[in-house]
């Protein structure tokens, strides 16, 4: 076992892997321009169609951006004394580039040419499986039986080869097709990598402690830092009104980034934890938190493939009946929208962190519902407002009904 100390003092590299999130940060944020103008000048624009909501023709590829943002970000932990200690005990990052400047390539290649379903299905496989090659998948499984001990007990379930690439594939396709699913507003797929990336960021963090300062536990939240940090240094761009969308490269990396570091902190629960079954929030931990912080994209996609099924169309079919279409419909303006599924996704994904790593699980739980409960006052106002305007012609305050809001530009989904 390896113990790191940072440069900054003893303890945890925090310092570092903040520096090397706001680095993400300002190389997409100033890549961004240079990305814009190129994807006008080559045709990567999304042109107004008849299911879209955007009025002007708008250019993609802002996930070139961020995929250079978070090179730059890697590139500079690789100087950094504890956190190149991160590539030399462990292949996970160089799995994860690999893997993200492939299918970011194939997204590029859909905002230009409009791939077809299958082709992108069999890029994003691929790059799954590079992370399967590189050591980036499930290897051991809780069960709650078998342990022999009292209270809650369990054993651990060891995953063959084949079981755990098909748990790694099947969860990284997942992720990949629900951010790219969720992309339909400006700013929501970027704030929801955001909100999840710190929240991945915060957990792996946590096992970095539980390890003793194992380096070789350093991966996951490196992988956590950047993906943070492309995702702010794009959101200034991308927010309404966004002036470039970040395209197919882009929701797809914030997938595969996301659905790699959890895959990898899956591998870092200290044994002494798993062997004895006490604790089954932190066996489940990186389970719990890919579902929470994946909830609201994965619902979207869900519900957008159990529709479509049932219309007798292809599950990859595009509608304007996703959850962001469905906020609009009811009166929320474009930007309230995206704030509410914000709001949404951080009490789940920070939720689920709390679970995992605070010894009072009532405390929290009680936090989250009450956080739930903000939520879904929020979201029920705009209908609430509509039933009273309907309900006589000057509605509930007096005053006339207001005409509907025009939504902003928004990604073409």
């Amino acid at each position: 076992m390896v113990i790191a100390q940072s440069q900054f003092g003893l303890g945890l590299p925090i310092r570092e892997y903040l520096l090397v999130g706001l680095v993400a940060a300002v190389v997409t944020f100033l890549l961004v321009g240079l990305v814009r103008v190129l994807a006008l000048r080559l045709g990567a624009v999304a042109w107004p169609r008849g299911r879209d909501v955007h009025v002007t023709p708008t250019p993609r590829w802002g996930g070139l951006a961020m995929l250079g943002g978070v090179l730059g970000g890697i590139g500079l932990a690789a100087q950094l004394p504890a956190l190149r200690l991160a590539f030399d005990y462990s292949r996970d990052v160089q799995g994860v580039l690999l893997a993200a400047v492939l299918l970011v390539a194939v997204g590029a290649l859909d905002d230009r040419f409009e791939l077809d379903a299958i082709t992108k299905l069999a890029g994003q496989t691929t790059a799954a499986g590079v992370l399967v090659l590189f050591g980036v998948q499930f290897s051991v499984f809780w069960i709650p039986w078998g342990g022999g001990g009292t209270g809650i007990s369990g054993s651990i379930l060891s995953l063959g080869p084949e079981q755990g690439v098909v748990l790694t594939v099947v969860l990284t396709l997942a992720l990949v097709n629900a951010m790219n699913f969720v992309d339909g507003l400006d700013g929501l797929a970027a704030g929801i990598g955001l909100i999840a990336a710190v929240a991945t960021g915060i957990f792996a963090i946590g096992l970095v402690k539980q390890n003793g300062n194992d380096a070789a536990a350093y991966p996951p939240a490196l992988m956590a830092s950047v993906l943070a940090g492309a995702c702010l240094g794009f959101l200034p761009h991308n927010f309404n009104p966004s002036r470039i969308f970040m395209g197919d490269s882009g929701s797809m990396l914030i997938g595969l980034m996301l659905a790699a570091a959890t895959t990898s902190a899956s591998g870092r629960i200290p044994i002494t934890t798993t062997t004895d079954g006490t604790d089954v929030l932190a066996l489940f931990a990186p389970l719990i938190v890919l579902l929470a912080v994946a909830f609201v994209p994965l619902l979207d996609l869900l519900m957008a493939v159990v529709r479509r099924t049932r219309n007798g169309t292809s599950p990859f079919s595009p509608d304007k009946m996703h959850l962001h279409h469905r906020l609009l419909e009811i009166g929320h303006s474009h930007r309230r929208a995206v704030l509410l599924i914000y709001l949404w996704a951080g009490v789940l994904a920070f939720g689920a962190v709390a679970l995992a790593l605070i010894n009072d699980p009532a405390f929290v739980l009680w936090a989250v519902a009450i956080g739930l409960g903000v939520a879904v006052l929020a979201s029920a106002v705009p209908r609430a407002r509509a039933a009273g305007r309907r309900a006589g012609p000057t509605g509930v305050d007096g005053s006339p009904a207001a005409p509907p809001v025009r939504p902003g530009p928004q990604t073409r989904r």
